[in-house]
């Protein structure tokens, strides 16, 4: 029997406290479990983005990995967009041992997110590695995942027109082909190989419709779809006067993954690195000199050279839980399951203790996540409240993505029914957590679904065409923190949000977590949410 009472910790995933009207998803959808809880527990807003995840400024919108980061290390972590904006602008980056391989082999690739959106890459990292690649006088081919997702939808030419502007300017430079990043290359989690197979024969077998450039690329398929939005654009390639393409993966090039964010970048690092690799038919696989911006999987030693070192993070909640004894379950859908394990842990792959902890995954559907909104939280839910009900543990960490990942596709009635599934997937954990004696802290890791419309600069909504335009991108909205201690113990103690302040903020929750379980604070950690 533990001396431990159970300590549920719930994220909601991209769940923020936005304008509570009617452009925010989380105020319009019936959510009676969630609304019961403000009333009857202490609650709070945290920030999550900008400084206080530990991003360069607070006009950087947080994201699911530094969230979950933040809250898994108990205080603020420099984050991966920090890291390389620290390593360009002191030269350190030009100054690897990855960096002279590169510039070993006379054309370098550089793959990724083209958008200013900061979650995944940001397109100034590009621009910086462009021009030292051709002082250094590399021949250049560029290969542009669109956005549409931390970035309005279709926004994609914002960067693409200027990129292939700076590139006609070069002596050999252009962009060699493209699609939109919830199309091609970026699957994570082992969710849909076919994505990475595509980006794969596109970007390296020059595989895609073609086109003469990126910017009419984009301009056609927006022409061919008005529906279609810059995530899901299909593999298109730039070809010659010949017709043939113009930036082919060949033996001796060198390729550069530009990302900095980790869970989207590992399956594409396998497909260059892996000498046995089973998940699609590689084909012809070109020897290249492949590198990441930073390394996506310490563990894993994913991949072999990178630009940047990632944070290092250690003395982690989970760690200091694993040292108390405390026995752990964390499980998510495949879309998240991640964040609840590999990024809470301090982006650590595996479990800290084989003994004391237990990880499950609840396989996400493959189909558009607006086409069924409800997801997988029903699953997780289920699994999670048998967890907490055996005895078994003393604490249970659970996301339900429907926030974030329905908020992503911009669909507003899709996302009010998402917020809907996990209100009821909320009540019956609230009722488990009630049933066994639980504490249970539901909070979220950053915003999206609280703001479901483009502002203008006044907040108001943004119209085209007399319509509201969808926002697919995360908010820099706060986020719910909510205490519900049936056995009276514990008070909140969160003073209110403060302009030019980092605190309170979601990295409180790791010192929290610690608190409640007894567990003596590291000096470093922010401190925690409650007090007895």
């Amino acid at each position: 029997m533990s001396k431990h009472t159970p300590v549920v910790l719930c994220i909601l995933d991209g769940v923020g406290w936005g304008r509570r009207d009617d452009t925010d998803a989380v105020y319009i959808a019936h959510t009676p479990h969630l609304d019961a809880l403000l009333a009857t527990s202490p609650h709070c807003l945290l920030r999550a983005h900008g400084l206080a995840v530990g991003l360069p400024s607070d006009a950087d919108m947080g994201n699911s990995e530094v969230g979950h980061n933040a809250m898994g290390a108990g205080r603020v972590i420099e984050q991966g967009a920090s890291l390389v904006d620290a390593a360009i602008a002191s030269g350190a980056i030009f100054a690897t041992q990855a960096w002279r391989e590169m510039m070993a082999c006379p054309t370098v690739h550089f793959i990724g997110l083209v958008s200013d959106g900061n979650v995944h890459s940001h397109v100034k990292h590009l621009h910086a590695l462009v021009d030292r690649a051709a002082a250094e006088g590399k021949r250049i081919r560029v290969h542009v995942l669109t956005d549409g997702r931390d970035v309005s939808e279709r926004s994609a030419l914002t960067w693409v027109r200027p990129l292939e502007e700076k590139l006609a300017a070069l002596p050999d430079a252009k962009v060699a082909s493209g699609g939109g990043r919830m199309r091609i290359t970026m699957d994570r989690y082992e969710a849909d190989w076919r994505m990475v197979k595509l980006g794969w024969e596109c970007h390296v077998h020059g595989v895609g419709r073609p086109f003469r450039s990126a910017t009419e690329a984009i301009r056609r398929l927006y022409e061919d779809d008005p529906t279609v939005t810059d995530q899901w654009l299909e593999p298109f390639v730039i070809t010659d006067e010949r017709g043939e393409p113009v930036g082919r993966m060949k033996d001796g090039d060198a390729v550069v993954l530009f990302n900095f964010r980790g869970d989207r970048a590992i399956e594409i690092s396998r497909a260059f690195e892996d000498e046995h690799f089973l998940p699609f038919d590689r084909g012809e696989r070109p020897n290249v000199t492949f590198a990441g911006m930073m390394r996506y999987d310490g563990d894993l030693q994913i991949p072999k050279r990178y630009l940047v070192d990632p944070p290092v993070i250690g003395h982690t909640v989970g760690e200091l839980l694993v040292d108390a004894g405390v026995r752990t379950y964390a499980v998510s859908e495949t879309q998240k399951f991640g964040h609840v394990t590999y990024f809470f842990n301090g982006n650590r792959s595996g479990r800290i203790s084989t003994d004391l902890e237990v990880y499950d995954e609840v396989p996400s559907d493959n189909v558009p996540f607006d086409q069924k909104p409800e997801m997988q939280c029903a699953a997780i839910v289920r699994v999670a409240n048998l967890a907490l009900r055996s005895g078994n543990f003393d604490h249970v960490r659970l996301n339900l993505a429907n926030g974030d990942m329905v908020g992503h596709t911009g669909n507003f009635a899709a996302t009010v029914l998402a917020m809907e599934a996990v209100d009821r997937c909320l009540g019956t954990l609230v009722a488990a957590c009630r049933e066994v004696g639980a504490i249970l802290l539901v909070t979220a890791d950053h915003g999206n679904a609280d703001e479901m419309y483009e502002l203008d600069k006044t907040g108001a909504p943004l119209l085209v065409d007399g319509e509201r335009k969808p926002r697919t991108s995360h908010s820099l909205n706060p986020v719910p923190f909510i205490l519900m201690d049936p056995t009276g113990t514990w008070k909140l103690d969160c003073p209110p949000l403060a302009a030019g302040t980092i605190k309170p903020g979601i990295a409180q929750i790791g010192g929290t977590l610690l608190a409640l379980f007894g567990v003596p604070l590291p000096t470093d950690y922010l401190s925690p949410l409650v007090h007895r």
